[in-house]
C-alpha cells in the first residue's frame, strides 16, 4: 500500500569546513531572494563581491571548531538522528526524508526519493519553530516550485510554525531543568536575528509593527505571522514552565548580518547590560534551533562566553537544542498527524 511521505527540512550546513565549500554554502544560502531581500543585482554583488569572499576563511574557521572527525556538522548529525527517531516511531505506514534548503541533501533529491517511493501525500515540516520568509517561506516556495513540473502532484500539506507546540516547549522546559536554574543570576532566550524590514514586511495590516509599543509582546491578530512576537510567545511559555518571574529573563536576538537595523535587542548588547549590573552566571536558551549548530555550540557558548568574561562575568551556559529528546519527536510526530497542540 501506498505511504504517507514526510519531508524535514533544515536551513543547512556546508559539506565540509574548507573554505571552498563553506563558501559554496554560503554562496547559496545568502543568494536567496528571501534572505536578502534587496534587488538581484545588489544582491549579487554585496554577496559574491564581498560577503563570501571575505566572510568564507573566518565561517570555515568556525565550522573546523565544531565539526567532528566523527558525526561531521552538529546540524547534520543531529538532523539525521531526527530523521531516523521519527521514522522509528511513525512506524511502514510513512517514509521520512530529510533534506536542506541549502546544499546537501538537496530538496530536489529529498523529493525524488519521495516520489520514487510512490507516496500518496506529503507533509512538509520545515524545521524552524518561528515562521520567517526567510527560513519557513524560503522552503514553502521552493518545495512549490519543484512539485509544480510533476505530471502527478500528491496531496501536499505543510506546517507553517509551531512556536507554541506543548511537546516542543517541554523539550526545551526539560533540558533547561538539567542546568538548575534557579542557580544562574539571569536566563536569555537568544533567538536568531532577522532585519526590521523583514518584520514589517509581515505586518499585513499596517498599523502595528514597530507602529505600536512593544508590538512584539503579546501575540495579536495583527502580528500573528511576525517572526518576533513568536519567538517572545515561545520564550513566555518556556519561562512559565519552568517558574521564571519576568524580571529573571530576557529576550534578545543574536547573528546579525549588515548595517541595516534587525530586532532588537541585541544579544550582545544585553549581555553587556547585564555584566555592568554585576549579573556574573548567564543561563541561555536557543529555541529558534532544534538541532545545536554553529549558532549555538560556537555564538553562544564561546564567543559570548568569551564577551562575557571580558566584562567582568562568569560563566554562560548553553542550554542543549532539542536534538534527540522524545518530547521533540512526540512533537514532529504529532505534525505529521495533524495534533499540533
Amino acid at each position: 500500500m501506498s505511504k504517507q511521505g514526510v519531508l524535514l527540512v533544515n536551513l543547512g550546513t556546508p559539506d565540509s569546513p574548507s573554505t571552498s565549500d563553506v563558501r559554496t554554502y554560503l554562496g547559496e544560502f545568502l543568494m536567496d531572494g528571501r534572505v536578502i531581500d534587496v534587488p538581484l543585482i545588489l544582491r549579487a554583488i554585496l554577496v559574491k563581491g564581498i560577503i563570501v569572499p571575505f566572510r568564507g576563511p573566518k565561517s570555515a574557521k568556525l565550522y573546523k571548531a565544531i565539526w567532528s572527525d566523527t558525526t561531521g556538522s552538529p546540524l547534520m548529525h543531529y538532523s539525521i538522528m531526527q530523521k531516523d527517531l521519527l521514522q522509528q516511531r511513525l512506524g511502514d505506514d510513512y517514509h521520512v526524508e530529510l533534506a536542506m534548503r541549502y546544499q546537501n541533501p538537496s530538496i530536489e533529491s529529498a523529493l525524488k526519493l519521495l516520489k520514487d517511493a510512490q507516496v500518496n501525500s506529503i507533509k512538509v515540516i520545515p524545521m524552524f519553530p518561528h515562521y520567517a520568509s526567510a527560513s519557513t517561506g524560503s522552503v514553502l516556495e521552493k518545495v512549490m516550485k519543484l512539485v509544480r513540473k510533476w505530471q502527478t502532484i500528491p496531496n501536499i500539506s505543510f506546517i507553517n510554525s509551531f512556536h507554541d507546540d506543548e511537546r516542543m516547549i517541554e523539550a526545551f522546559s526539560d533540558n533547561g531543568r538539567k542546568h538548575h536554574p534557579e542557580t544562574y543570576d539571569h536566563i536569555l532566550f537568544s533567538f536568531h536575528g532577522l532585519p526590521q524590514r523583514q518584520l514589517r514586511k509581515s505586518d499585513h495590516s499596517k498599523v502595528h509593527c514597530q507602529k505600536v509599543e512593544n508590538c512584539c509582546s503579546v501575540l495579536t491578530e495583527n502580528n500573528k505571522f511576525c517572526y518576533s512576537a513568536q519567538c517572545h510567545d515561545t520564550a513566555r511559555l518556556i519561562a512559565e514552565k519552568l517558574e521564571l518571574p519576568k524580571e529573571k529573563y530576557s529576550v534578545c536576538f543574536q547573528s546579525r548580518l549588515g548595517k541595516d537595523p534587525w530586532v532588537q535587542p541585541y544579544t550582545s548588547v544585553v549581555i553587556e547590560e547585564l555584566a555592568k549590573k554585576g549579573v556574573k552566571r548567564l543561563l541561555v536558551f536557543c529555541p529558534a534551533f532544534v538541532a545545536d549548530c554553529l549558532e549555538t555550540v560556537y555564538e553562544v557558548s564561546v564567543e559570548y562566553g568569551d564577551e562575557f568574561k571580558e566584562l567582568g562575568g562568569e560563566h554562560v551556559q548553553l542550554v542543549e537544542s532539542l536534538n534527540d529528546h522524545p518530547s521533540w519527536i512526540d512533537s514532529l510526530e504529532g505534525m505529521v498527524k495533524g495534533q499540533i497542540n
